[in-house]
Parts: structure tokens; C-alpha cells; sequence
């Protein structure tokens, strides 16, 4: 079985040890229902070393998602480039090791909170909803527009 993440800690050198190459967008391990979708490879360059207790791991991830905008509910792409990726991982025992959800949750935290198709950098473009949602302001010609200094001075004398 194929798990490039699954690091021996044992056979680690010195110097460390360099992994690259590309998991399958099923890496992921998202449901088909969920907004957001894997649409590319992962390709990663990565370099592991032992730092004490820890393994210091660094490189880059990249992948790109098909995502929904969470104004006008269409699906628009976002390139994730973690260019200077860096993660710490503590060593429990002198064993095997699995980076697989730390690479996988890493890559998925840099997706934005709120998508926005606006927001999109394969194809950018603006949302078809953009300003659809927005509440005019309507102000009627008796309506005072503001309280004035009158009612702020009648609270200054409650003192």
C-alpha cells in the first residue's frame, strides 16, 4: 500500500530526508456533498528532519479546489500554494510516524473561511450577486435625520 506520509523514524538520517510527488485529489478524503471539493493533484516537496522530540517538517504543498461562493452558490476554483510550509509535529515514540492528516488539515485551513467567487484566483471574476443583497437606505422627507444637540444637552442636566 502506497503511504508516502508514513515516515520511519528509525531510518530518518541525520540530515534529514527529502519526499515529493503527488496524491490523488481522493487524498482529501472529502464527501461528495461537501461544498468543497479537490479538483488537483497535491503535489508536494517536502523535507523531514529530527529536531529532538520533534520532526521538523518543510517545503511546499500545492492543490486546487472547486469551491462555492457563499453569495451567489456557484462553484468557482482556488489555487492553494503553500510556498513556504513549515509544521512541527511532536514525537511520541521512536517508531512510524503519519503526517497525512497534519499535511491534509494544513492544506484545507489555508482555503478561505468564507468563499467567495470574487475571491477566486484561477479565473478571476465578479460575483453575479454582488450588490443583488444589499439594503437601500430609504428615508422618508419628515424624518428628522438626526436627534440634534437639543436631546444631548437635556441628558447633560440629568447630572
Amino acid at each position: 500500500m502506497h503511504r508516502p506520509f508514513s515516515i520511519d523514524l528509525r531510518s530518518l538520517p541525520d540530515g534529514g530526508k527529502d519526499i515529493s510527488g503527488q496524491e490523488i485529489p481522493a487524498f482529501f478524503d472529502l464527501d461528495p456533498k461537501d461544498p468543497i471539493q479537490a479538483i488537483s493533484p497535491l503535489k508536494y516537496d517536502l523535507h523531514l528532519e529530527r529536531d529532538g522530540k520533534d520532526l521538523l517538517v518543510s517545503g511546499s504543498l500545492d492543490a486546487t479546489f472547486s469551491l462555492e461562493c457563499g453569495a451567489c452558490l456557484e462553484r468557482f476554483d482556488y489555487h492553494v500554494k503553500l510556498a513556504d510550509y513549515a509544521s512541527e509535529i511532536e514525537i511520541a515514540k521512536d517508531d512510524t510516524i503519519n503526517l497525512t492528516d497534519t499535511v491534509r488539515e494544513d492544506t484545507l485551513l489555508a482555503l478561505p473561511s468564507y468563499p467567495r467567487c470574487d475571491a477566486g484566483n484561477v479565473q478571476p471574476r465578479q460575483c453575479p450577486a454582488e450588490g443583488r443583497f444589499e439594503k437601500e437606505l430609504e428615508t422618508t422627507p419628515d424624518e428628522p435625520q438626526s436627534a440634534g444637540p437639543g436631546v444631548w444637552e437635556a441628558l447633560n442636566k440629568l447630572n
